[in-house]
């Protein structure tokens, strides 16, 4: 169930949308279309987009330039999520991973289950935590980044949703790093 407070104000939060395919452009990256156009009708800004092949060394320096980035709250990654050999980015991703989001995988296959069935399997996405910057890794098909979207991060994306969400704690993600 999720609860969104309007007496509470919104927050937008910056984000940076990567897709990785070997096989699409940027031009023809559909869901990363979908994903910028969610992000913007929800009122976050997007700060960054860019298109890479699935070589897992590229990806995480990508997601590492971006959580280093001040200007960046959020990374969505969209592809390379999946089994075959060049699917990469989930392990691109945890060699970034201070902290992982073990339930952003549980939710995603649970409302996954409900759409696809039992070829919800087949999908790894993930989501973490480095730097003080969320992560998440989804897959490449639209439908999975609507999903992702609609179901799971809009409302953890909006400090208005109760009784938690994401965009409270993101000041304190790095507190360690400040530490004395």
């Amino acid at each position: 169930m999720s609860r969104i407070d309007e007496t509470r104000p919104f927050h937008p939060v910056r984000i940076a949308v990567l897709a990785v395919s070997d096989t699409r452009s940027l031009a023809e990256d559909k869901s990363g279309d979908l994903l910028v156009e969610r992000l913007t009708t929800a009122g976050h800004i997007l700060a960054a987009r860019h298109l890479l092949r699935d070589e897992r060394a590229a990806i995480a320096d990508q997601l590492r330039a971006w959580v280093a980035d001040p200007d960046i709250d959020v990374i969505l990654t969209t592809g390379g999520t999946g089994l075959t050999g060049r699917d990469v980015t989930v392990e691109a991703h945890r060699d970034v991973y201070e902290k992982e989001i073990e339930a952003f995988a549980t939710v995603f296959t649970m409302i996954s289950m409900q759409k696809i069935g039992t070829s919800a399997v087949q999908s790894r996405a993930t989501g973490g935590v480095a730097g003080g910057t969320y992560l998440f890794a989804l897959p490449g098909s639209s439908g999975a980044c609507r999903d992702a979207w609609d179901e799971i991060l809009c409302f953890q994306l909006d400090y208005r949703h109760r009784p938690c969400n994401f965009v409270e704690i993101l000041p304190r993600l790095d507190e360690h790093l400040r530490r004395k």
